[in-house]
């Protein structure tokens, strides 16, 4: 199964916050192969952006979490189709739009205001619950 991972489940893990535990879990399931798992280009900077401030040694994950997950590059035409969700934070639909192209099943997020369309959208705890036990 092909699953999009969003930014939080990655800052979850590295920040020791609310989900860690899931999120755990779940990269680990990614890096050992039960998933084929996407994420999107602009998820590795911001992870850069807001862990660095808090975590050494972040790149070091990044280098791990660019081997492990298909990295997708934003480019014009993905961006003009998220620009046309009707959504107020364009970074999700940015994501979404990812996931979307990528052919992703579900998405994996703890944002409770993830948009979402025609691809189901998990919590790290339900993820966990119905696909790693």
């Amino acid at each position: 199964m092909k699953i999009f991972i969003d930014t939080n489940i990655f800052l979850n893990l590295l920040l020791k916050r609310e989900g860690y535990e899931n999120a755990r879990l779940i990269l680990n399931a990614c890096s050992s192969g039960k998933f084929q798992c996407v994420v999107c280009d602009i998820t590795l900077l911001n992870i850069d952006y807001i862990a660095s401030k808090q975590t050494k040694n972040i790149r070091d994950f990044l280098k791990i979490v660019n081997d492990i997950f298909i990295v997708v590059g934003v480019d014009n035409s993905l961006f003009r189709k998220a620009l046309k969700i009707d959504n107020d934070d364009l970074e999700d639909s940015v994501q979404y739009i990812c996931a979307k192209m990528t052919g992703c099943s579900l998405i994996v997020t703890d944002d409770k205001s993830f948009y979402k369309d025609n691809i189901e959208v998990l919590d790290s705890s339900s993820f966990v619950l119905r696909y790693i036990g």
